[in-house]
Parts: structure tokens; C-alpha cells; sequence
């Protein structure tokens, strides 16, 4: 194994050897069992009192493959509570029957944008203390990066589509971490073994229905981030220089999109490669926690 290969195996080992977190309070969003989100709770003040924290959506990676779900990444939501910020870590549609199969289409997308429009809502009539649900930023690993840049950008979408929103969300900023952000550039590059085409390729989520051609290019017309620019919400990537699962060369292509269409991303490159930043053991994940308390106008604790 090359020192490349060799040093992302250790990333990967050091984040799925992390002992699961259990959620404060666990809620669903939709009827299907993947539809729930985990809640992280800051803990209160030295006099004991909750105070309103920004709202952290989380939005977990794994390909949008079956396999891979939020659990690993509640140590990074338990990480982000215990700075100050209340989480909502969301599971989501991903590959069905086959367990190597890459995401549903539209179920994936029918779900991101589900729990984006919920969860504010959910934490209101749960009453969780400690959560202010008017103050929200996206952030998301890898496939959950281009969850959160997609979500900041339904309002580009075309009016006859499902997910389409009328005027941007009311997110503070979208903190998106190492994100297949470009799909473009992903399908060159063949990132996860070609999880975009499957993400995009199947109909209905049931394994059947492969499409390609002119349905093929409306589909990822309408799931690129970065054909959805400019949103006018802030944008964050932190991106591992040495990462070898999705290449600094997608982040970089969404933000030379970006700057094509008059917006500017906040383009942070660390030390690591792919997961550093869902790691709370590194300092790639103290930039991650900086970054969201900056975009919620919030003083993370140390």
C-alpha cells in the first residue's frame, strides 16, 4: 500500500473506530424508517439554564450507499454539541436492496429536502432546550456535502420540479466538508467508484428503470450544486489537501464555478485527506466548529 493509501486507510480506521454517540432525542421526519433525525444538545450554563444555540444540520457521507449511516458521525455531533451548537444529525434514503448500489432517485433528494424544510419545525414542537431553530446552517461530509450545498440551492431549481423553493431558505451559511460538489467533475474523476451515475441512473429506487442520455443530463442538470450557482446563502469548504476519496480537484471546481457566477466560497484546505473533518480527535474538526459558529454568528466554546 502507497504512503497515500496508507495514511487515508488510517483516517478512515481512526473515525470508524470512534464509539457510536447516543442523541439526546431521536424524532422522525417522514413516514419511512430512514426519515429521522438524531438531536446533540449543548449542555447548559453554569447556572444550569439552556440557552438558545445555532442549529447544526448534519448530513452524514458514505456514497449515498445503504452501509454507511449517521452513526458514524455522532462523535463529531457529540463533538459540535459540546461546543456550543445544537445538532440535528439526519439519516436519509440511500441505496436499496443491493448494498453496493449508490443512492435513489428521487428518493435521496425527496429526503434532503424533506428534512431541510422539517426539522426547524420538529424542534419547536419538541420544545428541545437549548436549539434555536432560526438560526440554521447546513453541514455535510462528502455525499452529505453535496446534500447541503443542494439543499442551499433549491430556489435555482426550475419551478416544475418537486424540490424548488421560491426565495433561498433562511440558512445562515452551509459548511460543507470535503463535498462531491461538483458532479461534472465527480463523474470525470470516477469519486467512489461511480456513485454519481448510479445516484442519478436508477428510476423509482427499486433497481429498475437504468436511464442515460437526454434523462440522464436533465437529472444532473437538476442534482449539481454546482450548476445551481449563484444561491446568495454563505458557503464554506474544508477540504483535506491529501484526500484521495474525493479529490481537492471537485471542491476546486465548484468554487471556480462559483466565482463564474458571482459568488464567493470560503475555500479552507487542511492538513489529511477524506475524513479529518468528521474526526473530533483532529484540528481539521476544530476548523469545522469555527467555521459554523463564524456563519451563525456564534462564539464557539473551547
Amino acid at each position: 500500500m502507497g504512503g497515500a493509501a496508507a495514511g487515508a486507510a488510517a483516517e478512515e480506521t481512526s473515525v470508524f473506530g470512534l464509539a457510536p454517540v447516543a442523541p439526546a432525542r431521536t424524532a422522525a421526519y417522514g413516514e419511512h424508517p430512514d426519515q429521522v433525525v438524531d438531536f446533540y444538545l449543548p449542555p447548559p450554563g453554569t447556572d444550569g439554564a439552556a440557552r438558545p444555540a445555532p442549529l447544526v444540520l448534519l448530513f452524514h457521507g458514505g456514497a449515498w450507499r445503504a452501509p454507511y449511516d449517521r452513526r458514524h458521525v455522532s462523535p463529531l455531533a457529540a463533538f459540535l454539541a459540546g461546543r456550543g451548537l445544537a445538532v440535528a444529525s439526519v439519516e436519509y434514503r440511500r441505496g436499496g436492496a443491493d448494498p453496493a448500489r449508490a443512492g435513489r432517485w428521487p428518493e435521496t433528494f425527496d429526503d434532503i429536502a424533506a428534512a431541510v424544510d422539517a426539522v426547524p419545525g420538529l424542534v419547536r414542537d419538541l420544545g428541545l432546550p437549548g436549539a434555536d431553530p432560526d438560526r440554521v446552517v447546513l453541514t455535510g461530509h462528502s455525499a452529505g456535502g453535496h446534500a447541503v450545498l443542494w439543499a442551499a440551492a433549491r430556489h435555482r431549481l426550475p419551478s416544475g420540479t418537486p424540490w424548488h423553493l421560491p426565495s433561498p431558505s433562511p440558512l445562515h451559511g452551509v459548511v460543507a466538508l470535503a463535498p462531491i460538489a461538483d458532479l461534472a467533475t465527480a463523474r470525470a474523476l470516477d469519486v467512489c467508484s461511480g456513485a454519481v451515475d448510479e445516484l442519478l441512473g436508477e428510476g423509482g429506487g427499486d433497481g429498475e428503470g437504468a436511464v442515460g442520455g437526454d434523462e440522464l443530463t436533465v437529472r444532473l442538470g437538476l442534482a449539481d450544486p454546482a450548476a445551481l450557482l449563484p444561491t446568495a446563502i454563505p458557503i464554506t469548504i474544508v477540504q483535506g489537501g491529501t484526500d484521495i476519496d474525493v479529490p481537492p480537484a471537485v471542491a476546486d471546481a465548484f468554487a471556480e464555478a462559483a466565482a463564474r457566477a458571482g459568488q464567493d466560497v470560503r475555500l479552507i484546505r487542511t492538513d489529511g485527506g477524506h475524513f479529518p473533518p468528521i474526526d473530533p480527535t483532529t484540528p481539521a474538526a476544530h476548523t469545522v466548529a469555527e467555521e459554523i459558529a463564524r456563519l451563525a454568528g456564534a462564539h464557539p466554546a473551547t
